[in-house]
């Protein structure tokens, strides 16, 4: 996958103005195939899909990130004390996570914009780089 093609003016607004997408409208928020969520701009490995779980809050939620993809900051913004995440290498602005996921999982809920994050399925995995996630997803899946 190609990460120096053109991002559109959403996926601007959401990872480098710190914006959100509208709930329930972005690619991913109901999609449910097993992969690789990785940074728009740069490739980075951010979320495995067997971590992902359905929130009825309107953007992808996931129970962990992968360890070291991400980074947190308090956010004040909008009269709300929020924990945004960002990627780390990029410093995209992704979401935020709060903690009232599903406790069997740790308790957490990376609420992320799909247009901060790109998808490649677990037959692209290998041919675009990601192999090494591959058996951690295909674990899960059994």
């Amino acid at each position: 996958m190609d990460f120096n093609q053109p991002i559109t003016d959403l996926e601007y607004y959401v990872t480098r103005q710190n914006g959100t997408e509208a709930p329930f409208t972005g690619k991913y928020w109901k999609f449910d195939e097993p992969g690789i969520y990785v940074d728009i701009h740069d490739g980075q490995p951010l979320f495995l899909s067997t971590d992902k779980f359905y929130s009825s809050c309107g953007w992808p939620a996931f129970s962990k990130a992968i360890q070291g993809s991400t980074i947190e900051k308090s956010d004040f913004n909008h009269g709300m004390i929020r924990t945004e995440v960002r990627s780390e290498s990029a410093d995209s602005h992704l979401g935020h996570v709060f903690d009232d996921g599903p406790k069997e999982t740790g308790g957490l809920r990376y609420c992320i914009n799909s247009a901060a994050v790109r998808f490649i399925p677990l037959a692209d995995m290998e041919k675009e780089g990601y192999g090494k996630y591959i058996p951690q997803i295909e674990a899960k899946l059994k």
